[in-house]
């Protein structure tokens, strides 16, 4: 386990160190973040990142192969991008969390702010608690798990991300619909939530997704 103190040795040494680390360094430790901005980013090999502490903007921004874990809570931007690895947030997240991730997992242990989840694109996020409003606004492929309650205008048009949702939605946004709870969609519900570590009942929660009546142009609908 290698110990990087980000208020004596900088943020630009931090990154840099871990872009150039090869993989066989695998542990490391990052103290006094301190609420800095890009911790963590462009990361594209097998580490393992803890941050003690809480973090600003882009926290493990475009994650390949990586885990990062952040001991505290993050601002806006959590794992933007992300495109493999793994990202878990032991406090609360801001706003777009996970926004335009392909792949991976990212996992919010407290709750999140708005548009988490934006124009996801194959990302994979679990939040513990409550998702703000515009949450998977746009989400086109991946899964959005909520343990709590979410937010106004839920999965406005949204394309074909699955949401999964266990306590109150405040309202559903364009072509987006409560779907059938089928046995292969709790099959995958259980495994992300054991992914990420949460106990969770999948039958307790209900499925939202596109009513695909967005699709296509139609007349009706010009002014």
């Amino acid at each position: 386990m290698q110990t990087y103190d980000l208020e004596a040795d900088g943020l630009r040494g931090l990154n840099a160190a871990l872009q150039g680390a090869s993989g066989n360094e695998t542990g490391w430790e990052v103290v006094n973040p301190r609420g800095s901005h890009a911790i963590a980013v462009g990361l594209d090999a097998r580490l393992d990142v803890t941050v003690k502490g809480s973090t600003g903007y882009y926290c493990a921004g475009m994650n390949q192969q990586a885990t990062v874990r952040v001991a505290g809570s993050v601002g806006p931007g959590v794992a933007e991008n992300m495109m493999s690895g793994t990202v878990i947030v032991e406090g609360d997240a801001s706003q777009y969390a996970g926004a335009t991730g392909h792949g991976g997992l990212l996992v919010i242990k407290g709750n999140a702010s708005s548009r988490c989840g934006i124009s996801m694109k194959g990302i994979d996020i679990v939040v513990g608690g409550n998702v703000g409003h515009m949450s998977a606004f746009m989400g086109q492929a991946g899964h959005l798990v909520v343990c709590g309650d979410a937010g106004d205008a839920l999965g406005d048009s949204i394309y074909e991300a699955k949401l999964f949702v266990r306590g109150s939605v405040k309202s559903l946004g364009a072509d987006c619909i409560e779907k059938e709870m089928r046995p292969e969609h709790i099959e995958k519900l259980r495994e992300l939530l054991e992914k990420a570590g949460i106990d969770a009942d999948p039958s307790e929660f209900k499925r939202y997704g596109s009513a695909r009546k967005l699709y296509n142009f139609k007349v009706d609908n010009a002014y």
